[in-house]
């Protein structure tokens, strides 16, 4: 018979299991909904429609099972520590010097931190890390800045622990001091895939009248602009777009811009 401590660590055990398990399946069902989303974003607009609400509903029950998963695992990590002896015996301890001591103690943290990650923030992370070298769409302003620039970029690299990207502003405007091309230490929030120009199945379809976010023909610039042709046939079809501050003779001309050079408009943009 197990003894109440060894008894502990597999009741905590089991029930680290099966958190695991639940965030697994509240992720396919994030996912599903992403997909209904991204195939159908009318969806929302129609009476009754509770996609929205179904959405945030998951992403708290993704978030208090993450929760969940620190508390039971900080739990076990305490029971084996209680159960553990300080150090094994016949072995002399070995002193290292403060430097080295930091140095693990940093590298210890940086592995607990990534174990601790819920199934839906590795996903997130993959993701990421999986953009090295394609193009994407950037902000590189500040939070706190009176207007939103958006550029395309390419990404150089994503840091898994400080969550950010590295990314190249390969083409920089007229008035970059010195010219050349700059780089940019972004977070992840600031970055928004382009759709695939070879998977126009996995791409956003948006209809007439949404807002959206597109890279202005010419240019490597991101700007506000409206969906104006209707039903596109096809998903590779180009999107007609009317630009915001775009007026030309009083009038706002229709630009052609690729599908994948369309992306969703941020919530709260300034521009």
């Amino acid at each position: 018979m197990a003894s109440p401590d060894i008894a502990g660590i597999l009741d905590n055990s089991k029930e680290l299991d099966q958190l695991r398990k639940d965030q697994e399946e509240v992720l396919i069902e994030i996912n599903k909904m992403h997909k209904k989303l991204q195939t159908t974003p009318e969806v929302v607009e129609k009476s009754g429609d509770n996609s929205l609400s179904r959405l945030k509903f998951l992403y708290t029950r993704a978030k208090e099972l993450s929760e969940n998963e620190v508390r039971i695992s900080n739990q076990l990590v305490n029971q084996l520590d209680a159960l553990l002896p300080p150090g094994l015996p016949g072995q002399p301890r070995r002193r290292i010097g403060a430097e080295g001591n930091e140095q693990k103690k940093k590298r210890l943290k940086t592995d607990s931190d990534i174990t601790r990650l819920s199934p839906i923030m590795r996903n997130q992370l993959e993701t990421s890390a999986s953009l090295k070298g394609e193009q994407v769409a950037a902000r590189v302003t500040p939070h706190d800045s009176d207007k939103d620039e958006w550029f395309v970029v390419k990404v150089m690299h994503f840091d898994k622990e400080t969550k950010e990207f590295e990314v190249l502003d390969e083409e920089p405007g007229d008035d970059e001091e010195g010219g050349g091309q700059r780089k940019y230490r972004l977070p992840m929030a600031n970055i928004i895939p382009f759709p695939k120009r070879n998977d126009p199945a996995g791409a956003q379809d948006f209809p007439h009248g949404r807002q959206v976010l597109a890279v202005y023909p010419g240019t490597t610039a991101l700007y506000k602009a409206t969906v104006v042709n209707g039903h596109r046939k096809r998903k590779t079809d180009d999107y007609i777009l009317e630009f915001d501050d775009d007026e030309e003779d009083g009038s706002l001309p229709q630009r052609t811009v690729p599908f994948h050079k369309v992306v969703p408009l941020p919530e709260g943009h300034r521009q």
